[in-house]
């Protein structure tokens, strides 16, 4: 977690990608449409994040309930993730982007666990600018799955349930390593988080914009951040502790 006080520009920004289906059918589009144009959009955040100089994009790609969608629709997503990784790639070593996943990624369909492996292969000695994307995730099996992970290392002798805190078991969630979320972004109109993030995102700033994600772009990105510059972050202190720098 960042210190307390004011920053303009957020180090982490996590997006819950929202409202490909809703575009398309707004267009009346197939609802695989939506999320090629969604597809889209991501190269157009990535790119906008780096020009703001937002180091860390979190993108929701697929959650661990979108296997109940339909057989064709759950295919689709998988080959437009395993085309975007294909198309992707040259551009992401160019920009000196590096690739992370989150999630259960062992579920995925093998081709696409192979496009995965190659890209944060090829991308993994970069440092200044990441992109991590959430796939088969759900915080809550995170969260389980953490705790049976801090369970074994305690039953190994690694960890001492003794020495239980937040510092110690976050290194067993999906993100070890990587900074909590200042700013969480809902596109589509919807306020809620779906289960994403839900220990990472305890301090962040929330953002709830009405704009379907194939329609998001930099202007939108910047709004956003904008807002979050606006507000003060106090962690449990007072404003006049804040502008004052006393604990």
């Amino acid at each position: 977690m960042s210190s307390p006080g004011p920053a303009k520009i957020p180090q982490h920004v996590a997006i819950i990608m929202d409202g490909n289906g809703r575009w398309a059918k707004a267009r009346g589009l197939p609802r695989l449409e939506g999320h090629r144009r969604g597809v889209e959009t991501v190269r157009t955040v990535v790119d906008a994040a780096r020009e703001i100089g937002i180091r860390y994009i979190t993108l929701y790609a697929f959650s661990v309930e979108n296997w109940k969608r339909p057989t064709d629709e759950v295919s689709g997503l998988m080959g437009l993730l395993d085309y975007f990784l294909k198309r992707e790639l040259n551009n992401l070593i160019k920009e000196k982007v590096r690739l992370h996943t989150i999630g259960r990624t062992d579920a995925l369909p093998a081709n696409v666990q192979r496009e995965l492996d190659r890209v944060k292969d090829a991308t993994k000695h970069f440092t200044d600018w990441n992109l991590v994307l959430a796939l088969n995730y759900g915080s809550r099996n995170e969260v389980a799955d953490a705790a049976r992970a801090y369970a074994e290392a305690v039953q190994a002798g690694r960890e001492k349930a003794t020495d239980a805190s937040w510092e110690r078991f976050s290194r067993y969630l999906y993100t070890g390593g990587l900074p909590d979320p200042d700013l969480l972004i809902r596109t589509s109109g919807e306020q809620r988080v779906s289960n994403f993030l839900l220990l990472q995102c305890a301090y962040a700033e929330m953002v709830f914009t009405p704009v379907l994600w194939p329609d998001f772009g930099q202007a939108d990105l910047q709004a956003a951040v904008d807002e979050y510059g606006r507000r003060e972050r106090r962690y449990g202190l007072t404003t006049e502790q804040i502008k004052t720098g006393a604990k």
